[in-house]
Formats: structure tokens, sequence, C-alpha cells
């Protein structure tokens, strides 16, 4: 059975052919997985609990006798189900410290005749591998920058179309970046799992080219961006969006308006703090109205503030400010690229 560290599983092609197995329970797949990896879990959630309660409370022999009985009325199904996932009969494992659990299944893989190699250190040594990619000038970012309403995500994605790298972290995210931004998105990945997205993403490009990213916050939502990252991020040049005030109000309308008016009320009421009684008392009585623009305009007196004072904070390198040439992304993003 060959040994394989994560950096060489990452770096060298040729494993892109095996399938990578994960044989930690499913809450701990949920929680986070390595780019690719599917589940083949050795253990339930109870049972995994179950076991190592008997390692701690009981004795390692108790535990382990435990984890035989349970793993062996499934080595049949585990057979069948790493068939399925790895047809070729190729496949990488991994646990959560290369232990006891992808052993014994790399063990039963190998007697059924697949071509198995397993990840040492398991999960835990491949995050401090990804955690120190991300920390690392692998690629020249560049940050698209501007104050909320300004069309940033569709305008990069916009790019996408034209040939730019682009990473999309508030997609990967699953949020907006605002107190409104968790609106029509799916449940948020956990931090883990953004992060190891992110390195997918920043992995597919080749190293040394430019890298297009929004300007973000530490949050995006309920994500954290791990410390190293950020500060690359915050290193990074800016690239300024500037556009008149009315053409961010219609995006906001645009994006926000066909949102039921409770959730749209429930987000104002998340900056009601520094919003102001009475500005969310106009925008509730605006949108009551079908006044969505006079609701969008009342957010921003917010929002300019804010940006205003992270832009101060953050301290941004800014190389260069434009002036929008059109509400539209498709003609900005190419705005952007020409330099113009």
């Amino acid at each position: 059975m060959e040994i394989l560290t994560p950096q060489d599983y990452f770096t060298d092609p040729k494993w892109s052919n095996y399938g990578l197995l994960d044989v930690r329970s499913p809450g701990e797949y949920s929680t986070g997985k390595l780019p690719g990896a599917q589940s083949l879990s050795l253990f339930s959630d109870a049972e995994r609990a179950k076991v190592g309660t008997l390692y701690k409370q009981t004795s390692p022999d108790a535990a382990l006798l435990t984890g035989l009985e349970i793993a062996g009325g499934k080595m049949r199904w585990l057979v069948e189900e790493a068939r399925r996932l790895a047809p070729d009969n190729k496949v990488v494992v991994h646990c959560w410290r290369g232990g006891q659990r992808s052993e014994s299944v790399a063990w039963l893989l190998e007697r059924a005749g697949f071509e198995v190699v397993k990840l040492t250190g398991g999960y835990k040594a491949a995050r401090h591998h990804i955690r120190k990619y991300l920390g690392e000038e692998q690629h020249q970012l560049r940050v698209l920058s501007g104050p909320t309403g300004s069309g940033k995500t569709p305008i990069l994605l916009a790019m996408r179309e034209l040939g730019a790298n682009v990473i999309d972290m508030e997609g990967l995210a699953n949020h907006k970046g605002s107190a409104f931004g968790a609106l029509g998105e799916a449940p948020q990945p956990s931090s883990e799992e953004f992060e190891n997205q992110l390195f997918a993403e920043f992995r597919a490009i080749p190293v040394g080219e430019v890298v297009w990213v929004e300007d973000e916050s530490r949050l995006i939502g309920h994500v954290y961006m791990s410390d190293d990252f950020y500060e690359r991020l915050c290193a990074a040049p800016v690239y300024a969006l500037e556009q008149p005030l009315e053409w961010r109000v219609d995006h906001l309308v645009t994006n926000y308006a066909k949102y039921p008016n409770d959730q749209l009320e429930a987000s104002f009421k998340r900056i009601q703090k520094k919003l102001g009684g009475q500005h969310l008392k106009d925008a509730v009585e605006a949108m009551a109205i079908g006044d969505f623009a006079a609701a969008a305009r009342i957010a921003l007196v917010y929002y300019d503030k804010a940006y205003h004072h992270y832009g101060e904070r953050r301290q941004a390198r800014v190389m260069a400010t434009y002036q929008a040439v059109s509400p539209h992304a498709e003609e900005v993003a190419a705005q952007l690229l020409s330099g113009k």
C-alpha cells in the first residue's frame, strides 16, 4: 500500500485519476471535506461517538473490539460502495489523522482488488496544507471594490465570461455579504468548508496568474476567513468602482424587491441600531406601498457610511478608480479589463 502526503496529492496530477474516499463519519464530512472527496463512512456519527467514549472511559482494547464488531457487518457494503464511487478501482483513502479507520478500510479494499493509496496524516494534515497554501502568494490578487449596490458580483462574473480568472467568494459562502445577504441563498457552509472550496478554486488556476476577487470583510455572513488569507486580501491592490446613486438603487431593487416584505423587514432590523429607528420606520412604510427604491436609498445611508469607515480602516492600496460607463455588468467588465 502506497503512502501519500497531502502536498504530493494536491500537486501531482496523477492522483486526479484516483477516487478520493473520506471514511470519517457523516457529521465530520458535512463540516468540511477535501475537494473532490466522496464519503465512505466506516462509522455513523453515533457509532463513532460510542467507540470514542469506550476509548476514553474504558480502554483502547474495548474500543477496538467494538469498532471491529461494527465494521464487520459493513465489509460487503464498504467494498460495493467503493466500487460504485471509484469504478476504476483506484482510490486514495483518508480519515481524520490517517489512523485506524483509514488503515482498516484501505486494508479491506486492497484485499478486494483495489489499487489503494493512503493519505498520510489524514484530513488534519491536508487542512494544514490548505491553510498554508491560502496564506501564500501563489497568484496575483486584484480586488474589485465599490459601495453597496455597485453590482460587483455580476461584474466579476461577466469578467470571467470575458476570460479573466475570477473567484466568487460570496458564491462559495452562499451569502451576499450584507444584512440582506442570506436572502435567496442556500445554507452557508462552515468556515472550514469555505476554505476547502476556496483552495480548490485557486488550485485550478495556474500559479502566478492574475485572479480577481471582490473586496470583502473578514466575515461573509457567518463564514470567517483565516487570518493569513485575509491579510493577503487586505494587502492586494484595489480597483475601485464608482457610479451614479440611481444605478445602485436600481441594482438593489432588481436584486432584492423580489423577496417577501417580512424577510426584507427582518434584514432592515439587523441594521436598526446604526440605521436609526426613524429610518427603519420609513423603510418599512416605503416597502409596504411598493416603493422599494425609497427603501434602498434609506439602506444606502447606512451602507455608504459603513463603506467609507471600512475603507479608512482597511487603508487599501487603490491602484485605479473607474467611473462605470454603464449600469450593465457586461460593459463595466469590459471597461475594467481594458483598463480604461
